[in-house]
């Protein structure tokens, strides 16, 4: 099949992991963040970390939607979905992860009319449906989903739709890796930028990481080779000094990104002064709320969400996971108190969780770590 067989070639694996062996010099360390979450399933899922040099470590970034969501957060939908004649929506990620009120499938069975859709155009056709009922989406993503939401709540006010809003938890990936490199206990010499994101806005906003960190950015695929080529990228890179910003990723990401979901983005959202992220606290203008144009089919506004705040579970460390600080399995609640059957933290959930990765494709003992 184009595009994924080549990037599958046992021999052109083992040729690039060849010479990222070639490129590590044995007296330097390097660190290199996926920023990803993706990017950390397909990492462990085809077993890429055991064809790195030991002085080559991939440090697991915030980039899944759902891990960076606040329970706080979940907690305000869930509270969204209680209110009398509220149908809440969610994508299927979003189901399974804990509030401090439990998670919005755990609510569902008691009752609650909470529904998993696959678009939010899914939610907008229920609202049609269902005049007598207010349909709340919850909307969560980086820059990769919110085009679809901006362009429903288009279609929303041309169609007329009143009993439709938008709960926005979209955020935006570049503040959060500022706020990574801005945290001085976490050292990282570069990162696998993020491919699906970067579709929609290009490479260029990465400029800024490269020039005023320092720290290459290579943006990446998804399959086997691809990551690897990205790491023979990255250590090209580091060994001569350099640090720009490379485009592996050609056949789906350009430099200018998608101008027209761009605008539509614009044309719809406005950053928030400043938002709450799981594990990394407040950040600056990182996440995306609706613009007063569109007061009338924000959840926030029409329902008077009036902001929760929530602590992890004592013993969790999901923050500490999601800033590159500690691996999956030195949580101490990780294969034991956590799992994906019963987890207590978004990581173990998300099918972008770097927890939920290493539990499900790490070889050898899931156990936590000591």
């Amino acid at each position: 099949m184009k595009y994924i067989d080549e990037f599958r070639n046992p021999q052109l694996i083992e040729k690039a992991a060849a010479e990222i062996r070639r490129l590590a010099h044995p007296e330097r360390r390097y660190r290199i963040m996926e920023v990803c979450g993706g990017h950390t399933h397909a990492i462990y899922r085809f077993g890429l970390q055991d064809l790195l040099p030991q002085n080559l470590e991939l440090i697991h970034g915030p980039g899944c939607p759902v891990c960076v969501l606040p329970m706080g957060r979940v907690d305000e939908g869930l509270k969204l979905a209680q209110i009398p004649q509220v149908t809440l929506t969610a994508f299927g990620d979003m189901m399974r992860v804990p509030g401090q009120m439990g998670s919005p499938l755990e609510l569902k069975a008691k009752g609650a009319d909470i529904r998993m859709v696959y678009s939010p155009l899914d939610a907008l056709k229920l609202a049609e449906k269902n005049p007598d009922r207010q349909v709340v989406f919850f909307a969560i993503g980086f820059e990769t989903t919110t085009p679809s939401t901006a362009l429903t709540v288009l279609r929303a006010q041309k169609m007329g739709i009143e009993n439709f809003t938008v709960f926005s938890n979209h955020v935006n990936i570049i503040p959060a890796m500022r706020a990574i490199l801005d945290s001085p206990e976490i050292g990282l010499d570069g990162f696998i930028g993020p491919g699906h994101v970067s579709t929609v806005i290009g490479a260029e906003p990465y400029e800024a990481i490269a020039r005023e960190y320092g720290r290459p950015v290579v943006i990446s695929g998804f399959e086997p080779l691809d990551l690897l080529q990205s790491l023979v990228m990255l250590l090209r890179q580091l060994n001569q000094g350099r640090a720009e910003v490379e485009i592996q990723y050609e056949r789906a990401v350009s430099w200018e990104g998608n101008r027209a979901a761009q605008a539509v983005m614009a044309q719809v959202f406005e950053l928030r002064p400043t938002f709450e992220w799981r594990g990394l606290g407040f950040i600056a203008n990182s996440a995306l709320k609706l613009r007063p144009a569109f007061a009338a089919w924000d959840a926030e506004v029409r329902f008077g969400v009036a902001g929760v705040r929530a602590t992890e579970p004592g013993d969790a460390q999901c923050g500490e996971v999601l800033r590159g600080l500690l691996k999956p399995p030195q949580c101490k609640l990780f294969g034991k108190a956590c799992t994906p059957e019963h987890p207590l933290g978004a990581l173990m959930v998300s099918s972008e969780g770097a927890c939920a990765a290493y539990y499900n494709y790490h070889r050898g003992p899931v156990a936590a770590e000591d």
